[in-house]
């Protein structure tokens, strides 16, 4: 290796260490400060102390509004991953003009500011006599989750080989069974890791839920930005110490489910 590319490997190196410690230091920084014993943000804190996370399992007001959250990031999850699989083979089966413009368009809602977008949903739905706040939370998530799975799903799809359904119908499957058997298989990791990316996003999207929320019906990050405005303590600290924790050990059990699946196929 000549000098010139120690040199560059070093300032690549560097850049990537640079970038790493300048995205997680927030993270580290928050998780720090969840656990001082201080009624205000302070780092270093005076103390350690549990008193936040004893604060959240006293409260009662978090629960009901996790499980809204939880319970509408699964509904809209599993709704992404249907019509996102029904999308992503359609597009790459079918032959018809504008394939292109389509896929392009249900990536769309990635490429455009979440409060665009909840602002034309909310018209939207109010023209259209949508007003059921569960309803309309549930098809603005799904609309903000679903570019996930057809991206992901679609990619998968095109290293698929087809023909391995047509040989499963030779061996007296019906179409049905042979999907089933042979394609949902192949498209675990798939819908494993679109899931996955699709459950957090909406667990945390906030610019379009506060669209369509009212004070019985309120989703964890509209809860969070309630705290900050009425008590800004670390309570709010130890709130996002755990969607840290909840994203960190969803991606690490994706991973694991992944390559046991991987390895299963070996």
């Amino acid at each position: 290796m000549t000098a010139i590319e120690r040199i560059a490997s070093a300032v690549v190196w560097g850049l990537a260490a640079f970038t790493v410690v300048f995205l997680l230091t927030p993270l580290v920084v928050t998780v720090l400060v969840s656990f001082g014993s201080s009624a205000v943000f302070t780092l270093p804190a005076p103390s350690w102390s549990l008193r936040w996370y004893q604060a959240l399992g006293r409260s009662r007001e978090l629960w009901p509004v996790v499980a809204t959250s939880v319970q509408l990031a699964a509904a809209s999850t599993a709704i992404a991953l249907l019509l996102g699989t029904l999308c992503a083979i359609g597009l790459l089966r079918g032959q018809f003009r504008g394939r292109d413009g389509i896929v392009t368009f249900l990536v769309s809602p990635l490429m455009l500011p979440g409060l665009v977008i909840g602002i034309a949903m909310l018209e939207s739905f109010r023209a259209a006599g949508l007003r059921d706040v569960w309803l309309s939370l549930i098809l603005a998530h799904v609309v903000i989750t679903l570019p996930y799975v057809v991206r992901t799903v679609y990619a998968a799809l095109s290293l698929f080989d087809f023909t391995l359904i047509d040989a499963a119908r030779t061996l007296g499957l019906s179409y049905p069974k042979a999907v089933l058997k042979v394609l949902v298989p192949s498209l675990a990791p798939a819908f494993l890791t679109s899931g996955m990316f699709a459950f957090l996003a909406s667990m945390d999207n906030y610019p379009i839920s506060i669209f369509f929320t009212d004070a019985w019906t309120k989703t964890l990050p509209i809860q969070m930005l309630q705290y900050v405005e009425e008590s800004p303590d670390p309570t709010i600290a130890a709130i996002s110490a755990l969607l840290i924790l909840l994203a960190a050990a969803v991606l690490v059990i994706g991973d694991r489910l992944v390559g046991l699946r991987r390895m299963a196929d070996l």
